[in-house]
């Protein structure tokens, strides 16, 4: 019970990504001259997108349907703290309905006994569903997270297309092995579904955090109940319903929208949930898994926090490293569990680094999202606007330089100004925390063993980038480092087959590629003795 109280503050804000974008959209952001834009004045103009908002209820059992208490929650756009909805409040026994029907689906529906064919025909069936509704579903996502519409349209959506059309290929060519044994025996290994599958996934991607979970639980066999984050639930109600036109089979998919302490610790504890993922902060990834281990020990995979290093080297191409440095810190309100959020500069271009730093970070283009040209919306919420205004007061406090930034921008909405600090130390707070927010720490280094001893030393280890021509700086620097993805000389590539995920205290196990495969499946060894040997 402790565990779960616990859960008030944390459990639903899921900060992560765990990240995303179509890699070569990716790239393109990354490296394009944006110069000719200004840092927005003001925000008070909003456009207000002109898309419906079709779901708000719980998906159970493939119908929509209340919460059980009847209660619900409101959605708000981050762009002016205005409610667009009101959705069903999930609480236990919504997350007990939920699970029956997963459970029944499983254990007795034609899911888990379909052929591995027939079920990638349902994903590639939803990923072409998604394509007909893009432009929906990207406006949805920007109205709901504040992120910038073109990110949305271009980047995400057909990220999150290519993950299904990955996912399917995957589905019929799951199998097991002969296996050699001593003795006469013939033994073979059985690659089975896990079962019923709990999801939470988090605020700052909810459509790409849906495919990384849903994909690969899918492709398998499972079946599953996934909570959204209760800032962002509308996106993954309509892909679900997406997934229903597709010819999903009722109960296989279910979608409960609610708090951590109610819906989310139900879902954790569930004796009937075999397997739990969860993207989301560090601290409420250890209550997560104190949970699943008190109920049924179920397996748990845990993508959480980053505080990652972006090291640029004295031979490195400034204005390239400023520009890639940027936006490894920037991209999506700098919420991003893997954003590059401590800038390592070698001396002797820290100056010059530094002074192009500012220049590009007064010119990025803050402002309604769903304007062209934007690059920053708002912060998803108050609560994270907050948060984020504390850590560069903290930093003022520290005696970091602020170089640029550190207040709000506009009067509505949850807008931040483009922050840069230099004079950054290891041990000041805003080089240790996870702020999740657009602000830039910059720290000076002086050769390539101490930064090595540096970028290491923290609880983290989600993500580094390194930036040098040295081929052999980058081969020490990409073994020395502990973080489960090293960049070099770019950042944020996300390609469906990489593998994602931490080390230390940035999670437990991968996500996306053929690693992601494991999380879902159980290995059955089957033992046969052979009564007439000699013929072999």
């Amino acid at each position: 019970m402790m565990a779960a109280r616990r859960l008030s503050s944390l459990l639903s804000r899921s900060l992560s990504f765990s990240s995303s974008g179509a890699a070569s959209l990716l790239h393109s952001l990354a490296g394009r001259n944006i110069n000719r834009f200004s840092t927005a004045a003001a925000v008070e103009d909003l456009i207000t997108p002109q898309v419906p908002i079709r779901y708000t209820q719980h998906l159970i059992n493939g119908q929509f349907v209340d919460a059980a208490s009847g209660k619900t929650f409101p959605a708000y756009d981050p762009r002016s703290g205005e409610v667009i909805a009101n959705v069903a409040e999930g609480d236990v026994e919504d997350i007990n309905r939920a699970v029956s029907a997963a459970r029944k689906a499983f254990d007795e529906g034609p899911w888990p006994k379909m052929t591995a064919y027939e079920r990638s025909r349902i994903l590639l069936r939803f990923a072409d569903l998604v394509e007909k509704h893009s432009d929906e579903l990207a406006a949805l996502e920007t109205w709901n997270n504040g992120k910038p519409f073109e990110q949305a349209a271009k980047s995400e959506l057909p990220l999150f297309v290519r993950l299904f059309h990955y996912y399917a290929g995957w589905a019929d060519k799951i199998h097991g092995l002969t296996v050699p044994a001593d003795g006469d025996y013939h033994v073979q290994t059985l690659h089975e579904p896990v079962g019923v599958a709990g999801q939470i996934i988090p605020w700052n991607f909810p459509l790409i955090m849906f495919a990384w979970k849903v994909g690969p639980a899918l492709a398998c066999g499972n079946t599953i109940v996934l909570k959204t984050a209760e800032q962002t639930p509308l996106t993954a109600l309509l892909v679900a319903k997406l997934f229903h036109e597709a010819g999903l089979p009722k109960g296989v998919l279910n979608v409960v929208s609610g708090y951590g302490p109610t819906a989310g610790a139900a879902l954790a504890s569930h004796m009937d949930v075999d397997k739990l993922a969860f993207t989301g902060s560090t601290d409420t990834g250890k209550i997560v898994l104190e949970l699943a281990a008190r109920s049924n020990l179920k397996p748990v995979t845990l993508e959480l926090g980053g505080k990652s290093p972006f090291i640029v080297f004295e031979d490195a191409d400034v204005d390239k490293a400023v520009e890639l440095a940027h936006f490894a810190l920037f991209f999506n309100q700098g919420q991003c569990c893997c954003a590059g959020s401590r800038t390592f500069v070698h001396e002797r271009v820290y100056d010059e680094f530094l002074e192009k730093s500012k220049k590009r970070a007064l010119r990025r283009v803050v402002g309604d999202p769903f304007k062209k040209g934007v690059e920053q919306g708002p912060q998803i919420d108050g609560e994270q606007f907050e948060k984020v205004l504390s850590y560069i007061r903290s930093g003022i406090e520290s005696n970091a330089t602020l170089e640029c930034g550190g207040n709000r921008l506009g009067s509505k909405g949850f807008f931040i100004q483009p922050t840069v600090f230099s004079n950054v130390q290891d041990d000041m707070v805003i080089a240790q925390d996870e702020i999740f927010g657009p602000v830039q720490s910059i720290l000076k280094f002086k050769d390539i063993d101490e930064v090595i001893q540096r970028a290491n030393r923290t609880r983290y280890g989600l993500a580094a980038g390194v930036f040098t021509k040295n081929v052999d700086t980058a081969n020490r620097l990409m073994r020395a480092l502990r973080a489960g993805t090293v960049w070099i000389n770019c950042f944020d590539v996300f390609d469906a087959a990489i593998p994602f995920g931490g080390y230390k205290m940035s999670g437990i196990g991968r996500e996306k590629g053929i690693y992601s495969l494991h999380n879902y499946l159980q290995v059955k060894a089957v033992v046969t003795p052979l009564k007439n040997p000699a013929w072999i």
